[in-house]
């Protein structure tokens, strides 16, 4: 079982930056691919960045590249998003998943834990 809690949501003006954080229990979080989706209001959930076991494989989203970087530092068990150059569309719930495997994955069906969510609201 992994518990984790997303932290760094917040409300941003356009062009501006946040950093979002996945704190994960457990000693066990090496072993799990990770990955961030976001759902805005009306919206499916909908696919963010995903990073593998030891960080050396990752992809983001196309409407993200470029902006936001994803990352993880397994002795801190930890999970990042990096957001930059943010824009009113990016605003959205953000969620941290991971799965029970060590390959990245896009599709939220293939993760087996979720975190309770951060908002993040871009101003225009």
């Amino acid at each position: 079982q992994v518990r984790l809690v997303e932290s760094g949501g917040g409300l941003v003006q356009a062009g501006g930056s946040l950093r979002l954080s996945c704190a994960a229990s457990g000693r066990t979080f090496s072993s799990y691919a990770m990955g961030w989706f976001r759902q805005a209001t009306g919206k499916e959930r909908e696919f963010v960045a995903t990073i593998n076991w030891n960080g050396d494989t990752s992809n983001v989203a196309d409407s993200v590249k470029g902006r936001f970087t994803i990352s993880r530092d397994n002795a801190q068990n930890t999970m990042y998003l990096q957001m930059n150059s943010l824009k009113p569309e990016d605003t959205a719930v953000y969620y941290c998943a991971a799965r029970r495997t060590i390959w990245t994955s896009r599709a939220s069906s293939e993760y087996d834990y979720w975190g309770q969510g951060t908002q993040v609201t871009v101003s225009s």
